[in-house]
This record gives structure tokens, C-alpha cells and sequence, in this order.
């Protein structure tokens, strides 16, 4: 297994590197709030030279337009760590399998302005292969971390094209990850099922979600969909770990579990039809 000495040397090149992205942001001014607000109505003051912006986090179009702000709002003010701890327990599982990290082909879905892309390298995955559905986000990666991903596609995968379809089914890709994109709505189960038909039998997929959503209380289609890969061996949970996501604006820490899976077999046809 990788030494755990590297593995931090690692986070630190990355993290050094996220902090020296170019920025336009001269400060930050969460709200002041009392008690707790919804994670997906978070908000805060954005100052650039061409004025304040009031922004909500999850409109990630606007984040994503003004450089440096994703990263100086996520990683730098609310030390965000999910894109070290899903990287760090995929590379963990991956080697007990006796698998090469340098073999895997990832295919990254809702990558962003491409941090866990540019972790994903410099862990020396072959390629990464981003996806998003926003043109924002395409151009926030190739203006920030410009050749970190082999190609980067703007797409829905609920109605993916079949010429895209087939280009990303030439990549072979044997690995997916999924990284602070579901549970809110911005990746639905369905595009989260057509992912994973992307990804050859035997190959690995790596995500995380808000501890929340994984609740039996919890109604979301995408936890009955985990549920029922699961129950028809599709999938097979291989590790998890929960760990602090994030701080949110009033200082609380937010909980997400990170999984490891392996697929097992092709998903049934009924469930990418319904």
C-alpha cells in the first residue's frame, strides 16, 4: 500500500496548488446568521475590483465566473477536504486489490473548475475524462488547471447524445468518481446509473454524499438506487469512511461518507430505462 507519508506530500503539492490559483477576489463576507441555514442556501458577499456580488454557493455558474473564487471560498475559508479523502480511500482500496493506480482511466462526473481532477494526477491515475453540464465549469478548468484533463465534455448524461455516448465508451474507462455532486439535485439517479454503465465490469467508482441523504429516512431516488444495485449485486461496497466534508458559514462541521464500490455486472436494462 502506499506510504501514508506520500500520500501527504501528495495533498500538499495539491493544496499549494489550489491556493496559487490566479484569484480576482479581494474578500469574502459570509452573512450573519444565527443558528443553522440549509447547505444548499448558503450564500455569501463576493468583492472584485468590478464590485460586491451576492452569491449563493450552489449557483456554481457564478462562482465559477469569477476566478480563484471557488477556491478561495471552498478550500481556503471552509476547508473543504473531499477531494483528499475520496482520492485517498480509492487509492488505499485500489492497492489492497493489488491494482496499479497508474492503470486506472477515470471518468469524472460534475468535475468542476477541476481540483479532484488535478488530484487525481498528481496520484498518477493514465487520464481523467471530466464531465459537467455547465459551459462554466469546462471553461473554469481549462483557464485554472489548463492540461489536467485528457478531455472535458459539457453534457447531460440523462440525455447524453449517442456520438458523446460513443466517444466516452472508447475511452474504457475503469473508474469513476463523483465528488461533491450528489444529493442536491445537481446529478439526478438516472445520471448517476448511465455513469456508471460508462465504466467497464470490474472497474472501480468512488463518491461521496452528505451523511444526511444516507439516512432510512431519507426519500431520495438516488439512495434507493445505491440500495437496489446493491441488492441485485451490480455494485459492492468495498470500504466507507464519514469525515468532515466542510465547515458551513456559521462555523458547523458537515458530514459526508465517502464510498468505495466495485461493479460486479452491467445494470439491468429495466433500470436505465426507467
Amino acid at each position: 500500500m502506499r506510504d501514508k507519508e506520500i500520500q501527504k506530500e501528495i495533498q500538499e503539492v495539491v493544496s499549494q496548488a489550489v491556493k496559487n490559483v490566479e484569484s480576482t477576489v479581494e474578500e469574502i463576507h459570509f452573512p450573519d446568521l444565527h443558528g443553522r441555514v440549509g447547505q444548499d442556501r448558503e450564500w455569501c458577499e463576493v468583492v472584485t475590483k468590478e464590485g460586491t456580488r451576492q452569491i449563493r454557493f450552489h449557483d456554481y455558474e457564478e462562482v465559477f465566473s469569477i476566478p480563484g473564487l471557488y477556491e478561495e471560498l471552498f478550500h481556503n475559508k471552509l476547508d473543504c477536504q473531499s477531494p483528499f479523502r475520496v482520492t485517498d480511500l480509492l487509492v488505499d482500496v485500489v492497492e489492497e486489490f493489488d491494482t496499479d493506480f497508474s492503470e486506472l482511466n477515470v471518468l469524472e462526473i460534475g468535475a468542476g473548475n477541476g481540483v479532484v481532477g488535478e488530484t487525481l494526477k498528481a496520484y498518477g491515475v493514465n487520464s481523467v475524462v471530466g464531465v459537467d453540464i455547465l459551459e462554466e465549469a469546462k471553461h473554469a478548468a481549462e483557464r485554472d488547471r489548463p492540461g489536467v484533463y485528457d478531455d472535458y465534455m459539457v453534457v447531460h448524461l440523462n440525455e447524453i447524445p449517442e456520438p458523446q455516448e460513443e466517444q466516452l465508451r472508447d475511452r474504457h474507462f475503469n473508474c469513476l468518481v463523483i465528488v461533491a455532486a450528489l444529493g442536491f439535485g445537481d446529478i439526478p439517479p438516472y445520471a448517476f446509473a448511465k455513469a456508471l454503465d460508462l465504466i467497464e465490469t470490474g472497474g472501480w467508482i468512488a463518491f461521496n454524499i452528505k451523511e444526511d441523504f444516507m439516512y432510512q429516512t431519507n426519500q431520495s431516488g438516488f439512495t434507493g438506487l445505491i440500495k437496489d444495485l446493491t441488492k441485485r449485486q451490480v455494485v459492492q461496497t468495498q470500504a466507507y469512511r464519514r469525515y468532515r466534508h466542510r465547515f458551513s458559514i456559521t462555523g458547523e462541521p458537515l458530514f459526508y461518507i465517502v464510498y468505495v464500490t466495485r461493479k460486479l455486472r452491467d445494470i439491468p436494462g429495466e433500470i436505465l430505462q426507467s
